[in-house]
């Protein structure tokens, strides 16, 4: 198998944005995607009074993160979940609250790197896919039974693919003569599929459907759905929801919970806010901060990234 690179986005600011919130003893961060570990890593550095569970489906992952973060002890407990399921895991470790929670969404260093996961174009895998690769339909089950409508709908909505409808086509076409089974044969007709003219701009015509195809088959959005709002509930006073998106649709969800959590019920032209009504949370970024020089060069990966973090200011019983 072939060995992951891990090049954490924005590193220094994630840590930055959360070191406040875990400068006290007892205190406690989850890292709700923890990949190989380097955003988990970090924290402990930064804030030696903390400790981190880190949460990830991949089995693979939990493993390599877990000898990675073996030299910090009990600080690290590495937990196999998905990231909507924070309220069972905080239940199962006994913790009421937490003072920090990360989000780095999308697929990571390692599944891209790694060859055999079947995440990247550039080279030909099995069409896997799935971020836990021990259950679940892969990305080759969705190509052989999806309909033409049903696969539209992935290419379109997730991949914001403009020819979706004429390459679900010409992928149901295709599989009747064998089914899909590999990404080479996949990048093959997305050439095909895709008109000339559009190929030559955009970046890589594959890289809509690759990325549509993952979001299906590990149901990304409908888990972030419930997930941002599980984390904003688990924060104590002062504690705070960092995320990092990927995609449009990622951002738009988060951008969406944050600005329903920082809201009053204070009408807009009230020249002051009653006591007892102020906001629960505040926004702690000025909107979505995006990666600078140098990174963007030395990890192309961030060039999409959007940052956004809400810090708890009030207690979930306080009246609002």
């Amino acid at each position: 198998m072939s060995s992951p690179r891990h090049v954490p986005v924005l590193l220094d600011r994630v840590v930055a944005l959360m070191a406040p919130s875990l400068d006290r003893s007892g205190a406690v961060a989850i890292d709700a995607t923890l990949g190989l570990g380097g955003h988990s890593e970090a924290v402990l550095r930064a804030c030696p009074q903390a400790r981190v569970i880190g949460i990830d489906r991949d089995p693979n992952a939990l493993r390599m993160a877990g000898e990675r973060l073996a030299t910090y002890g009990d600080r690290f407990l590495g937990v196999h979940a998905v990231y909507d399921e924070i309220p069972a895991v905080l239940e199962d470790q006994g913790v009421a609250s937490v003072d920090a929670v990360l989000f780095d969404l999308g697929v990571s260093s390692m599944q891209l790197d790694v060859r055999e996961r079947g995440f990247a174009y550039a080279q030909d895998a099995p069409l896997d896919m799935r971020m836990d690769d021990t259950t679940g339909p892969t990305a080759a089950d969705v190509l052989n039974s999806y309909s033409v409508a049903e696969l539209t709908r992935v290419l379109r909505d997730y991949g914001e693919e403009k020819f979706a409808r004429r390459i679900a086509q010409f992928i149901v076409k295709e599989r009747e003569s064998e089914p899909f089974t590999s990404s080479g044969r996949l990048v093959e007709l997305l050439y095909a599929a895709i008109p000339a003219p559009a190929r030559r701009t955009g970046g890589h015509p594959a890289k809509r459907t690759f990325q549509a195809l993952r979001m299906e088959v590990n149901d990304e959005l409908a888990v972030l759905r419930r997930a941002i709002p599980a984390a904003i509930e688990a924060i104590g006073v002062g504690g705070r929801v960092v995320v990092e998106s990927y995609h449009s649709l990622e951002d738009r969800l988060v951008k969406q919970a944050f600005t329903a959590a920082t809201r009053t019920d204070v009408p807009a032209d009230m020249p002051f806010i009653p006591e007892g009504h102020e906001p629960k949370f505040r926004t702690v970024t000025r909107g979505a901060e995006k990666a600078v020089e140098p990174e963007l060069t030395d990890n192309p990966r961030a060039a999409s990234v959007r940052l956004r973090a809400i810090e708890r200011l009030r207690p979930t019983g306080a009246s609002a």
